[in-house]
């Protein structure tokens, strides 16, 4: 039987619209930046990256085929324990190593919605719980829809947020809280340096995904503007303020040291 002749069972998502899966594919309308994200990819797994899903051309209605990932998304990141942590960690630093090798077409096109604070590598943008698939033994980030320009630290921040999760909502103490935080971060492979300009950068972060969901409030764009009136809005402030009123428990739980001899 082709891919094409198989039943589509739609995915729901909070952006994605009109995203099926066909057999064991993934298919979604092709946008302008589809054939960036389609030579991402590639090129990710030319170097070794394994934790992607594999880019699959177009089908008869024109839509990308990307390779469906086996196992389970959760947005909740209970289920991955200090160990697991480092494990995404290294992941993370993994596609950032492969990605910093990738030389995109002059002409190419990216989705990135929110301005990012440097452009050194292409990035994924939405490093989170949500798009991460999980098995015992494999993870595979998902959704590469709003890949770009961006920074390492710029990704890694926002996967922080996810991952750990950094918000006064989660049944974290702050203990536990800085404890994931530094298995993340230790396997990524931050130096003292970048640690501290990574908790320089987590409010920061957090507080652009407020400022995008308010200006598509008041712009009517979507759908930041349906997230703002569903409460998103709201939250990514609480998150933002919660981070930045903790910024010693996270520069002690990453082991920064700062030199007052001068």
């Amino acid at each position: 039987m082709s891919h094409d002749s198989q039943d589509e069972v739609p995915l729901a998502g909070n952006v994605a619209i009109g995203v099926v899966r066909v057999g064991d594919t993934i298919r979604r309308p092709a946008m302008p930046w589809s054939t960036s994200v389609d030579a991402l990819l590639a090129h990710l797994h030319e170097v070794g990256f394994e934790e992607a899903p594999h880019a699959l051309g177009y089908d008869k209605a024109g839509r990308q085929m990307i390779s469906f990932a086996e196992g389970y998304v959760d947005p909740d990141p209970s289920d991955l324990d200090i160990s697991r942590l480092v494990e995404v960690g290294q992941v993370i630093r993994r596609l950032h190593d492969a990605s910093s090798s990738f030389t995109p077409r002059a002409d190419a096109i990216w989705n990135v919605a929110i301005t990012p604070d440097r452009e050194d590598l292409i990035c994924h943008h939405d490093l989170a719980p949500w798009n991460l698939v999980r098995t015992s033994s494999q993870l595979t980030f998902i959704d590469w829809d709003g890949a770009g320009p961006g920074s390492r630290l710029w990704d890694l921040a926002y996967a922080a947020h996810g991952f750990v999760p950094l918000s006064p909502g989660a049944p974290l103490s702050d203990e536990i809280a800085g404890q994931r935080l530094a298995a993340l971060v230790e396997g990524y492979g931050l130096d003292q340096e970048e640690r501290a300009d990574l908790v320089d950068m987590l409010g920061q972060r957090i507080r652009s995904m407020y400022e995008l969901l308010k200006r598509g409030h008041e712009t009517g764009t979507e759908p930041w503007s349906r997230l703002w009136n569903e409460g998103h809005g709201t939250v990514w402030l609480a998150d933002a303020v919660y981070v930045d009123d903790r910024r010693t428990t996270w520069t002690a739980a990453l082991g920064i040291t700062t030199d007052s001899s001068g």
